[in-house]
This record gives structure tokens, C-alpha cells and sequence, in this order.
């Protein structure tokens, strides 16, 4: 079995696979603050939660984006799985082209996120993943790594505006009954989920139109589903796209 790892600047989404088979998913609060151990404290109570043994992972594949986590779950895949993990980085094979001015700026969850789209969808193709940042990655019809747009997160947004002002509530990111709020915190959920809708509608044809082809719009991350109910704009919700990504360039990179 192989362990997939996403360290995200918000969460760690983890995910198992037996075969090509995604057998079960995880999320737990990213925090740099945490040892090796006790991470593995965790993801070892998880595992027995899902009666898989410990010593059926094998193999293992990690991308992140909070650098000092990589060494520390590089420590726990060592100590805990007795292997080597796969770390995403530059140099790696992705079956996708990075046609940016560097490379190496480009964060591995969004080239995993590129390579996985491109292997299942083919392309033209627009990423959308709803994360701690809204990101819209675009991959061209020969598989190329075109560039992107980067925007605050839906829950960044929505925290923003309660810490940023003296009267504005804490709320839960939901659909509102009607886009007219008939109290405060149905305006602010109007703004946050409808605001987001016409962000996400707006970039896609302003993508479409630059690349001069209507791009398959594919997303991923803990929103999308709620995005993609209001909007015919979103072809495609892949919840799992990173991870599966993951096994992938796992499999390009050191075989099956």
C-alpha cells in the first residue's frame, strides 16, 4: 500500500491506496509545532480506526507546501513505514511542461494537482483548487503548464472579515436562502459563496478567452463542491485530485 501525503498551509489530507484504489482519505490540522511523532500518533490511530495494518504501507508520496513539515513527515515515513518517500521538488518527472518564467516557484500541490487533471481529463484544461488560497491553474492542450491565477481562499475571506472589522460575526461558509440577505449573516454568506461564484465565472472567460479554446474546468479542495453547485462553469469535481496526483508521480518517478 502506498501513503499519500498533501501538507497544505491549513490542513494535511492523507489517503491510502491499495493498488490504483483510493481505499480511505484523512485531514488534520497543519501545524509546524508538531514533532514527527506525534503526527505518526496520529495517523497510526487512524490507520487501526480503518483496520489497515501499519506494516501493509510499503511506499509513500508527499507534497507540501509548509517546508519544514516535509522534513518532518520525510522523518515519520522513515521511522514509522520504514521507507523513503517520494517528495515532489523540482527535477521530478510530472508529465506536464512548466512553461513559467521560474519553474521553481510554482508550488508542488498545484504541478501534482496539473499532472493528475492532465492524466484524467486530458486538456485543454482549468485546475480550480479551493484551498487556503483559490487557485486556477491552466494546462494547455499539449500538456503544458501555462501559469495561473492566485487568490485568497473562501475561508481566508470569510475570516478576514470577521477580524477585520468591530461588528461583522464568525460564520459558517454556506449557502444562503437568497442572494438579498435579509440579516447579517445571510449578507455576509451571500458575499462570501455568490462573491466566489462570479470570481470563479468571471476568470474562467477571461482564461478561455487568452488561451483562445473553451479549457475543461476541473476543481478540487474542501469547497468545491459548493462552489460547483451554483455555477455550470465547473465541469468536473475531483475531492481527491492531489492525492491521486500523488500516486501518480510516484508511479512516473519510482515504478509501481
Amino acid at each position: 500500500m502506498l501513503l499519500a501525503i498533501d501538507i497544505g498551509n491549513t490542513n494535511v489530507t492523507l489517503g491510502v491506496f491499495h493498488g490504483d484504489k483510493l481505499k480511505t482519505t484523512w485531514r488534520v490540522a497543519t501545524s509546524v509545532h508538531r514533532e514527527a511523532d506525534e503526527y505518526a500518533t496520529v495517523l497510526l490511530a487512524l490507520l487501526q480506526y480503518a483496520q489497515i495494518p501499519a506494516s501493509e504501507i510499503k511506499q509513500a508520496s508527499l507534497c507540501s507546501v509548509v517546508p519544514p513539515l516535509t522534513a518532518t513527515f520525510t522523518s515519520l515515513c522513515t521511522r514509522y513505514f520504514k521507507c523513503d518517500p517520494f517528495v515532489v521538488e523540482a527535477g521530478a518527472k510530472t508529465g506536464v511542461r512548466i512553461a513559467m518564467d521560474n519553474p521553481r516557484e510554482v508550488g508542488a500541490d498545484r504541478v501534482v494537482n496539473a499532472a493528475a487533471a492532465r492524466h484524467l481529463h486530458g486538456g485543454p484544461l482549468i485546475v480550480i483548487d479551493f484551498g487556503t488560497a483559490t487557485t486556477f491553474d491552466v494546462v494547455s492542450r499539449e500538456g503544458d503548464y501555462l501559469g495561473g491565477v492566485i487568490c485568497p481562499g473562501i475561508v481566508v475571506a470569510a475570516e478576514a472579515l470577521f477580524s477585520r472589522t468591530a461588528q461583522l460575526p464568525r460564520i459558517e461558509v454556506a449557502r444562503p436562502k437568497r442572494v438579498i440577505g435579509k440579516s447579517t449573516v445571510a449578507a455576509m454568506q451571500s458575499g462570501i459563496l455568490f462573491g466566489y461564484v462570479g470570481l470563479v465565472e468571471g476568470l474562467v472567460s477571461r482564461i478561455r478567452a487568452e488561451l483562445g479554446e473553451n479549457a475543461r474546468v476541473v476543481s478540487t479542495g474542501g469547497l468545491s463542491s459548493l462552489i460547483a453547485q451554483e455555477t455550470k462553469v465547473i465541469e468536473v469535481v475531483e475531492p481527491d485530485l492531489t492525492l491521486i496526483g500523488l500516486k501518480l508521480l510516484h508511479d512516473l518517478n519510482r515504478g509501481r
